[in-house]
């Protein structure tokens, strides 16, 4: 499968089915206008949830608080929720004569009652699902600087963390599990990105995500395999005015540490039926610095994102397609450093066994010093990375009354290049192409005593090849995934309970590999099986099955108008992916050699989860514990000879064996937001995380940091700020919002340091302030302007799911620090033109 222009079919066949399902929904739908405001300022409220109750038909509101939602005429007595972070929800009930509303939310600066969508059937309240679920709003995302937009979701959600290679590459953990434990959608499609890989990030356009939405805990149950620790849900704007006038945005961004430069551009237009939306973004940064390093060579990088929306809402639903286009150069840092100046060196010659004809040998320890002028350049190193990745879906509802149908499928192709051969740039030593087709379709069935049934399947097909790389990592392989499962919920006064049952099969089909050196260029190359003379078996076909059963069962209590408890029990399933079976190799841009085991069996978790969340009018608090057991942990183990030495099969690369046992993680995550009534516009909010993992495999029994510890386990991490809105009296400007936060995480001292595989990171508490205002540039709309500054007191700090900190070649340093450190004092500014 391709989709690339030259073979474009699988676009054309999306594209077909759209059009086909757009003629059922031609007949004329009932439409709602609304304004959202404040109901004591009557400041418009921006990016408010606007959902049909018990549907999953929804919008939000644009920067004026306006909003239009198209509804079909068959659906009576609708009634809308209306929900802002911050505010309390409001339910209206749609008159049959009445088209247009003025909506006026209460404060409430701690509500906990944001509407989600994410693994549930249809629309509902955080407080009302049994699932450990948070949402992110697009102000909470666009008032948080960081790095990337999963750096700004773990601000905002206790449990999500994210683990970083460099300022552009963090993979989402939650409760101290990640990679393909992680399921990631984006706007309901599985993202599918190789993210087995150590420095494999998220490919998303940072300025187009309008809210996310996180699942901590088993989500299996609506998605299948990948989702034992959590899902990740990440949704893109769509648009929402039907006045028949083009609307847009523009963001532009500086950040001084790393001189990162962004622009973001939105077009967007919409009728009664018809509408579409144009996005794009670039984002360039150069080496990042911090106060040990210096600038830290080869963290740079060039991004560009583009996307096309096109849509049609009809009376019976509405029919979506989307195309996304993500293209990333990056560099790949080594820390390879001289050993009395501490300054960054770069390659020159390739390591041993990777060129047969190159009579000079890379040796780390002699290589020459970068220049001041490179550090500090905007260009690229040729030892870099380039991940380009392409989708196209389509997503349509279809109501019939009291149900509906959603129907979605849509076609990815990511292609991941890692340049590592300095003798010549332009050849790939990683390159491989992953081809992904994600499908599914889901019935919610009509309500009958209180009961709400859905039923659904859904899966995926997906090939994946190796081009003209010189390692391989991984096998040619194709997958087939199928799952299918039913749900209900049940909801009756104080009373919820919600759960279901579902299966998946997996197929693992793997092609035989043989490798051998190019008498010209000298590198390996993969060869044909015809020419198997003289050449060296890479990996062995196979043909695997995987299959599981998973579930939940969960209530919600309300147990006053201000306490609501949670309970859940789920049983999550995940097949080994295909690194943990089947990889025999070197993975470049990671610096390590992975080794698979074909005899690996899928992964079941069992988590239970309670909490209790409070809301009252100066307060509000929630508090949640889980414990999470799960069977045949697969793991990575650094491989070492007999005298506890680390073998070395690529000089300057780990060797890791996957391993598989029994593991354990618990903890608890907390929020207390105080906002005092007599104190307006005052809040002081604060998140508390913590998570321990543990192997239980017999072997490492109360062995302590020498194998009972769970890699990549967070440290206790409490974040904490205080906000306060200024009011001024002029015309240009309503109000200023100034912030201070202090992100305060302690020592890990429970780490994975069998053969130095991790070390104990030191505490540290970061100082981060911020300014918000918005400007009346016209009568109608308003500019955001926001200055930050993160790490305001320039500290010196390891973060524990930083791997830089590992990138080092020796054991001691003349100044007394090992590794690379994080980011220091970084100032921001960020301006929103809305048009």
């Amino acid at each position: 499968m391709s989709v690339t222009v030259k073979n474009n079919k699988h676009f054309k066949h999306l594209f077909s089915l759209m059009m086909l399902l757009t003629i059922h929904l031609s007949a004329q739908n009932r439409i709602i206008n609304g304004t959202v405001k404040d109901s004591e300022t009557k400041q418009a409220l921006y990016s408010c949830s606007v959902f049909l109750l018990n549907k999953t038909t929804g919008t939000s509101t644009d920067e004026k608080g306006i909003f239009t939602l198209s509804i079909s005429q068959d659906v009576k007595d609708a009634k809308l929720i209306v929900s802002y972070l911050g505010y309390k929800t409001d339910t209206i009930l749609i008159n049959a004569t009445k088209s247009d509303y003025l909506i006026l939310l209460k404060s409430a600066q701690g509500a906990l009652n944001e509407v989600v969508v994410t693994g549930v059937s249809k629309a509902t309240l955080i407080r009302e699902n049994p699932l450990a679920m948070q949402s992110i709003s697009a102000k909470q995302i666009e008032q948080t600087t960081e790095d990337n937009v999963i750096d700004a979701i773990a601000k905002n959600a206790p449990g999500f963390e994210a683990v970083k290679t460099g300022p552009n590459v963090s993979k989402p953990f939650i409760n101290g599990l990640g990679y393909n434990r992680v399921l990631t959608l984006f706007d309901g499609m599985r993202v599918e990105t190789q993210q087995w890989g150590d420095e494999h990030g998220v490919p998303v356009d940072d300025y187009a995500i309008e809210k996310a939405e996180v699942i901590k805990g088993p989500a299996s149950l609506m998605y299948g395999s990948d989702a034992i620790a959590g899902v990740l849900s990440l949704f893109p704007p769509i648009p929402h005015d039907t006045d028949k006038v083009i609307h847009g945005r523009i963001l532009s961004e500086y950040q001084a540490n790393n001189g990162l430069i962004g622009n973001g551009l939105r077009l967007s237009y919409s009728n009664v039926h018809w509408s579409w939306a144009l996005r794009s973004s670039e984002r360039i940064a150069r080496n990042y610095s911090d106060p040990i390093d210096g600038s830290v060579y080869n963290t740079g990088f060039k991004m560009a994102n583009a996307s096309l929306f096109m849509g049609y809402t009809g009376d019976k639903g509405y029919s979506h397609l989307n195309a996304t286009f993500y293209d990333n150069r990056q560099g790949i840092p080594d820390g390879s450093r001289d050993s009395l100046t501490r300054k960054f060196t770069y390659q020159v010659y390739e390591t041993e066994g990777e060129n047969t004809l190159q009579p000079l040998v890379d040796n780390i320890k002699n290589r020459p010093v970068v220049p001041d002028n490179v550090l500090n350049s905007y260009s690229i190193s040729p030892l870099s990375q380039r991940i380009q990745d392409y989708r196209l879906y389509t997503d349509n509802l279809y109501n019939f009354g009291e149900s509906d149908l959603k129907v979605f499928v849509g076609a990815e192709q990511n292609i991941r290049r890692e340049f590592d051969h300095p003798i010549d740039p332009q050849q790939a030593g990683l390159y491989v192409r992953l081809n992904t087709l994600n499908y599914g379709l889901r019935y919610n069935a009509p309500s009958f005593h209180n009961i709400e049934p859905s039923f659904g399947v859904n899966g995926m097909y997906q090939t994946n090849s190796n081009q003209a790389a010189t390692d391989f990592p991984i096998p040619d392989y194709n997958l087939f995934d199928v799952g299918t499962y039913g749900y209900a919920k049940w909801k009756h006064n104080k009373w919820t309970i919600a759960g279901g049952i579902r299966y998946d099969h997996r197929n693992d089909n793997g092609d035989e590999m043989y490798i051998k050196p190019n008498p010209v260029t000298g590198f390996f190359e993969q060869v044909p099986l015809s020419d198997t003379a003289n050449a060296i078996k890479q990996f062995r076909a196979f043909k695997l099955n995987f299959q599981g059963l998973s579930g939940s069962i969960g209530i919600t209590y309300r147990l006053s108008d201000n306490l609501s408890f949670k309970a859940n029990v789920a049983r999550g399933y995940r097949s080994p992916n295909i690194t943990e079976i089947a990889s025999n190799g070197l993975d470049p841009g990671a610096h390590i050699v992975y080794e698979g085991n074909l005899n690996f069996v899928p992964e079941f978790s069992l988590q239970e989860d309670m909490g209790i969340d409070g809301e009252f009018k100066d307060l509000s608090f929630g508090i949640s514990a889980f414990n999470n057991f799960i069977q045949n942990y697969i793991y990575e183990a650094q491989e070492v000879d007999k005298n506890g030495n680390p073998v070395v099969v690529v000089p300057g690369n780990k060797t890791f064996q996957y391993q598989q046992s029994n593991a354990q993680l618990y903890g608890i995550n907390a929020t207390l937001n105080i906002y005092p009534r007599n104190i307006k516009g005052f809040r002081f909010n604060n998140a508390f995380s913590l998570v321990y993992g543990f192997s239980l495999n017999p072997q490492f029994v109360n062995a302590g940091v020498d194998g009972e510890y769970l890699p990549f386990i967070p440290p206790a991490r409490l974040l904490s700020s205080i906000s306060y809105d200024i009011p001024i009296k002029v015309k240009i400007a309503h109000l200023i919002t100034l912030k201070a936060e202090a992100d305060d995480n302690l020592a890990q001292n429970r780490y994975l340091g069998l053969y130095k595989t991790e070390t104990p990171t030191a505490g540290y508490i970061l100082i981060n302030t911020s300014l918000h205002t918005d400007i009346n540039y016209t009568r109608k709309h308003i500019m955001q302007l926001e200055l930050s500054v993160n790490n305001l007191f320039n500290t010196v700090y390891q973060s524990h799911l930083s791997r830089l900190q590992y990138f080092e070649y020796y054991t001691q340093s003349p100044n007394g620090h090992l590794g690379i450190y994080n980011m220091g004092r970084n100032i921001c500014v960020r301006v929103r033109v809305p048009f």
